[in-house]
């Protein structure tokens, strides 16, 4: 039963319980007093964490930048870091390196296929075939729309 709802039902009743609802409400004052202060203590590390959880997931990765020791010496971790770093600038140049040469070991390929295609066309323009008026370069001004 709520709080309201007692005080509610006492009113309706009359005064001869005064005394022990009056300890009942003083008991159940003292029972809230201990839940606020309960909820004073234990809201703000809620928050604190909550916060540094959400600011910990938008943080930006600063993985690549040096961090310096206490005494000005370069940190291990950014060491390994930089290894890491070295080894997959590494394996990124010899992708890249591998797909360049694919490329121009293509290239005589395409090269013919583009050859191929140019001579179709030329022979396509060169002969005499009805082209269908929908697939005609419009010129613009020569219309006499507007």
């Amino acid at each position: 039963m709520s709080l309201e709802t007692r005080i509610d039902s006492r009113q309706a009743e009359s005064e001869p319980d005064s005394e022990e609802d009056l300890e009942e409400l003083e008991s159940d004052v003292k029972k809230m007093a201990e839940k606020i202060l309960e909820y004073r203590s234990a809201i703000p590390d809620q928050l604190k964490t909550t916060l540094a959880s959400v600011l910990s997931s938008q943080a930006p990765d600063f993985s690549g930048i040096d961090e310096a020791g206490s005494s000005g010496e370069r940190n291990p971790d950014s060491e390994d870091r930089e290894l890491d770093t070295e080894k997959r600038t590494k394996e990124k140049i010899q992708l890249l390196k591998e797909k360049i040469s694919s490329n121009i070991s293509a290239m005589p390929v395409l090269v013919n296929r583009m050859k191929e295609c140019i001579s179709r066309i030329e022979e396509l323009d060169s002969g005499d075939s009805v082209i269908h008026p929908a697939f005609k370069k419009r010129i613009s001004g020569s219309s006499n729309e507007g």
